[in-house]
């Protein structure tokens, strides 16, 4: 991602941030309308018991942990976990023999993602500062990768689609929400319908989606779309698998860099 870019995200996504904190409903200021966008897309029942912080920071497209299938005892990595509202839902789903990272780039939504999982009182969480480019953790940790409204940011969709399939362990799979394009529409023509940072210009088409997860080895992809949020601009549900003799993907281990120790 140019760094222009990826600053201009940071920036709209720590505001929200500051905003959730407060008590202001942010669902509509990076993304779009709260019908197409935010805590709405979740049911009542799993939003009733969470940190009111987490439900307002919710800025997402879909509800990827209701398509995952989550087991008890699985690990589970959100890439761009925002205030944690994803994170929390799937730590309730894996239970306590379960692991959830959240990672996020974002100081002020780390920050506030922490007080939620402590207000939670989820121990089977842990939250990491980084980009989903360059994900830091070992080859094969975890079993499901999920996202919700966040692959669509990055510039640079192969190195991140590179990055799910290494950290995923042989037979994992993927459970995504995202924002994707109809085929027909070139990419001046997404971006005549919302900006990079607004989740719509860096989308890619169905059959971009498809043809990158493939070449990064995943099998089995399946992309759906559940609603418009714009005029040939759909969320989707993503879904796709790592075949169980793939080879572990091996480079240099990044630090793992914790949100705990991060100037949050």
């Amino acid at each position: 991602m140019s760094q222009d870019v990826r600053e201009e995200v940071r920036d709209r996504y720590a505001r929200a941030a500051v905003e959730a904190a407060s008590g202001t409903s942010c669902c509509d200021a990076p993304c779009g309308k709260a019908t197409t966008f935010g805590a709405g897309l979740y049911s009542e029942a799993e939003t009733a018991e969470l940190p009111q912080e987490a439900v307002l920071a919710s800025l997402g497209c879909g509800n990827p942990t209701a398509v995952a299938e989550l087991r008890p005892g699985e690990t589970v990595l959100d890439l761009g976990s925002g205030g944690g509202i994803d994170v929390l839902l799937s730590a309730r789903r894996v239970g306590p023999e379960g692991k959830v990272y959240g990672l996020d780039m974002t100081d002020e939504m780390l920050a506030l993602a922490l007080a939620n999982r402590d207000r939670e009182g989820a121990r089977n969480v842990e939250f990491l500062k980084g980009y989903i480019e360059e994900v830091p953790l070992p080859a094969a940790t975890v079993d499901v990768v999920i996202s919700n409204c966040v692959i669509n940011l990055s510039a640079d969709k192969p190195r991140v689609f590179a990055e799910m399939f290494r950290v995923l362990r042989p037979g994992g799979r993927i459970g995504i929400s995202d924002v994707v394009a109809d085929d027909a529409l070139s990419t001046d023509d997404r971006a005549a319908r919302g900006s990079y940072v607004g989740c719509i210009a860096g989308a890619l088409s169905f059959g971009e989606y498809e043809r990158e997860l493939k070449q990064a080895g995943f099998s089995d992809v399946e992309l759906t779309s559940t609603h418009v949020v714009a005029d040939g601009m759909h969320s989707a549900i993503v879904r796709a698998v790592k075949p169980s003799n793939a080879p572990v993907a091996v480079r240099r281990e990044l630090p793992l860099a914790s949100a705990t120790s991060c100037d949050c």
